[in-house]
């Protein structure tokens, strides 16, 4: 996983409880979700996609989509905020559990955008990323349909709680990940925000979310092509928002995304 050409192999499908012990990438439900393999040395996937707000003009990720960073002065501003990102090795996975961030998804992780307003993590994502949202009877929280388009797949996905897992909500900085980087000796109530704050958080196709796991870049990046540097911008402004270090594998590929 250190290396940027890295080949996975593809792996049975597997329960949404060992993903969410995992990576602490949720699942929208208790239902498991399929496994896939997207290596960041592929370069496969579609092409579409790509909606919203460019992630260097959304630092906080309380606007919706992650566009793609196209001119050569945002990826200029983007290599920079990169090389600005800290290096270490990856420690141990030991203790790891999901638990240890707080239970999936609370509304009480204070510090971060959207906390306290009566509505889930999660639901505040779906609410905040989806077009033509629909809510369950009776609520302006709970959503039950939505269109989504997913930046890591480029497909728009018309999502329906009745088939929760097609839609999953990503850390973008996996949970284990920042364990092994040092969430591990963190308070409590810093990695609660971590688990909680909209800028680590991203709706995506369920597969892709699967298929992550809880790899850095360097050894896994969305399909779509088009998003890359501006998805590896957003793994940047977290590590550099939580004090969070990366590998000089994950650095040296996020760099290259952005022409570097």
């Amino acid at each position: 996983m250190i290396s940027p050409r890295v080949f996975r192999v593809v792996l049975p499908a597997v329960s949404a409880a060992v993903v969410l012990s995992l990576t602490g990438c949720d699942p929208l439900t208790a239902e498991g979700g399929s496994a896939g393999a997207s290596s960041a040395a592929s370069g496969g996937g579609q092409q579409g996609g790509g909606a919203g707000a460019s992630p260097l003009a959304n630092q906080d990720g309380t606007k919706p989509g992650l566009a793609p960073l196209a001119s050569e002065g945002d990826r200029a501003a983007a290599r920079e905020l990169i090389g600005n990102v800290a290096t270490k090795g990856r420690g141990p996975r030991t203790g790891y559990e999901r638990e240890e961030f707080g239970y999936a998804w609370m509304d009480t992780a204070d510090g971060v955008p959207l906390a306290r307003n009566g509505c889930d993590t999660r639901n505040d994502l779906l609410k905040l990323h989806g077009r033509h949202v629909q809510f369950r009877s009776g609520s302006d929280c709970v959503v039950v349909a939505m269109d989504l388009d997913d930046p890591y797949t480029g497909k728009d996905i018309a999502w329906k709680k009745a088939k929760a897992t097609e839609v999953q909500i990503d850390h973008v900085v996996p949970l284990s990940y920042s364990w092994q980087m040092g969430a591990a000796r963190w308070s409590e109530s810093k990695r609660e925000r971590l688990a909680n704050d909209v800028l680590n958080l991203l709706p995506v196709e369920g597969r892709a979310n699967s298929s992550k796991g809880d790899s850095g870049p360097a050894s896994w990046l969305p399909p779509n092509k088009r998003v890359r540097c501006a998805y590896v911008v957003r793994f940047a402004q977290v590590a550099r928002k939580y004090e969070m270090p990366v590998t000089a594998a994950d650095k040296d590929m996020m760099l290259a995304q952005c022409g570097g």
